[in-house]
């Protein structure tokens, strides 16, 4: 049951999602093999409809998986602006560390997100926080060379 969940998940399937959740409420926060939530595989794979729903069935909203990393972390990863504004409107913490220190806007600056790290900035996010290495989000954004965050983040402090 709960491979098909997750398999419905990954595809995008919020239809067959959501019968799924009206037989078992409890499946919104189960967790698969590699510790990952219902809610960070549908934000890992950009599906809006399907995380909306999720979060609106009491998906937690800041679970994290095996490396500490929640449904805001992947999308500032993944670079999907969109799901990673429902996630804060709906309450994520933008200033949630993985198991190496990481932000969501280290992510952001790291993958060269600066619509991203924008949102986050105007969200709260923590400009002065150093992941496991002693690295800020301006530190990732400079060892990438990426103008745009280094102005962004720069301007920030």
């Amino acid at each position: 049951m709960n491979d098909k969940f997750f398999n419905e998940i990954r595809l995008g399937n919020s239809e067959e999602v959501a019968l799924m959740l009206s037989d078992n409420p409890e499946l919104v926060n189960v967790v698969d093999k590699r510790g990952s939530t219902p809610l960070i595989l549908a934000t890992y794979y950009g599906h809006m409809e399907t995380a909306e729903l999720l979060v609106n069935n009491g998906a937690k909203i800041d679970a994290v998986d095996e490396s500490g990393n929640t449904a805001l972390m992947g999308v500032c990863f993944k670079g999907f602006t969109a799901i990673a504004n429902m996630l804060i409107e709906k309450g994520a913490n933008v200033n949630e560390r993985n198991s190496m220190g990481g932000t969501c806007l280290i992510y952001a600056a790291t993958f060269n997100r600066p619509e991203i790290a924008k949102l986050l900035l105007e969200n709260g996010a923590d400009t002065t926080v150093k992941d496991a290495r002693g690295n800020t989000a301006l530190a990732h954004a400079e060892n990438q060379g990426t103008p745009e965050l280094i102005s962004l983040l720069s301007t920030d402090n």
